[in-house]
């Protein structure tokens, strides 16, 4: 299921799943996803307000359905050059390092978007 329409939207869906990822939302994991929006949006003028309209569409989905969005979302950018991707995933690195301590339920949502991005890669 492919519910974004610019690749944009679905880097920040990944941002505040990935804040997500562990049962907590960090304040310094909100800090370090406001941070990247301005280089999302460069005109978008309130990466607050951008946040918290993509927080609160992230929060009506099924938790079920957000692995088949991120699965189902590769592919239909692919477009997107593989450097570009594989930034988003460092940026998610960044993200879960943001609080201090990163749980293994961020390691393992890390793991499996490395090999979503590689998987993207082959083809």
């Amino acid at each position: 299921m492919v519910i974004h329409n610019t690749f944009a939207d679905f880097v920040l869906f990944l941002y505040i799943h990935m804040a997500h990822a562990d049962g907590e939302y960090h304040p310094s994991e909100e800090e370090a996803i406001l941070n990247k929006i301005p280089k999302l949006y460069p005109t978008e003028g309130d990466p607050v307000a951008k946040l918290k309209s993509a927080l609160a569409a992230y929060k009506k989905l099924k938790s079920d359905d957000i692995k088949g969005i991120i699965h189902d979302s590769f592919p239909h950018f692919e477009h997107i050059k593989f450097s570009q991707k594989y930034k988003v995933y460092t940026d998610m690195f960044d993200i879960v390092h943001a609080d201090g301590k990163v749980h293994d339920a961020e390691q393992r949502a890390l793991a499996e978007l490395k090999d979503i991005i590689h998987e993207g890669s082959q083809k």
